[in-house]
């Protein structure tokens, strides 16, 4: 008896996945090992970043990435297509390392931190005249620092001591919009966020980057 698992139909109108998705999907339904091992050279190493911003040690990111690539090979057949198969890859990380990090005591849901609310102050308020309403403190401009000194070690060193000091879904945002260069849509599918709430998040998270720099860079 035939128990191989039918094909996506691509010709639904809740198919999301591309064309390059669905051949990937079927060739894995397949055991085809090339192609599992051209999606691990792909998307390795984002996942273990990915990890490490909820369970904050190499090592257990390294344990949840593997958790998730046997995942896909267990869950493949269930794939429909309804979201890309980066998005599904990439959920599939993300619940993982919550349930890892709730476990250890670490993660904080959305709904427990008061980061997401539109109306908050997005910079602190001690930069503002309270009598004008303008700056006091307004931001400084970087174009005459050398730079050598804008590259340096240092510098990033900085930088990613600022977004580790990020609340969690702030820090979520900014990692996966400003270091792994991916888009607002691809964000929001993966962190299952409005659109509305990554741009406070991202912008939020923007901001206390650049106050973190701007102290650094004026000593």
């Amino acid at each position: 008896m035939d128990t191989q698992i039918p094909p996506v139909d691509d010709s639904s109108p809740d198919i999301i996945a591309s064309a390059d998705d669905l051949r990937t999907v079927e060739a894995l339904r397949r055991g085809d090992e090339a192609a599992f091992t051209m999606l691990i050279t792909e998307y390795h190493g984002a996942l273990v970043r990915l990890a490490t911003l909820y369970v904050n040690d190499r090592a257990v990111a390294e344990d949840v990435a593997q958790e998730t690539w046997i995942a896909v090979l267990h869950g493949i057949g269930r794939f429909e297509g309804r979201s890309s198969l980066k998005t599904w890859l990439f959920r599939i990380l993300t619940n993982r390392a919550k349930t890892r990090a709730q476990r250890e005591g670490r993660y904080v849901p959305l709904s427990t931190e008061d980061e997401d609310n539109e109306n908050a102050p997005s910079v602190s308020a001690e930069r503002f005249n309270p009598d004008t309403g303008h700056w006091d403190a307004r931001p400084s401009g970087w174009g005459n620092i050398p730079e050598e000194r804008l590259l340096s070690q240092e510098t990033r060193t900085l930088i990613q001591k600022a977004i580790d000091a990020l609340p969690p879904k702030q820090r979520e945002v900014i990692t996966l919009r400003d270091i792994n260069g991916w888009s607002s849509e691809e964000v929001c599918n993966i962190l299952e966020i409005s659109e509305t709430n990554q741009r406070v998040l991202l912008h939020r998270a923007r901001s206390k980057v650049r106050q973190a720099l701007e102290y650094y860079l004026a000593e």
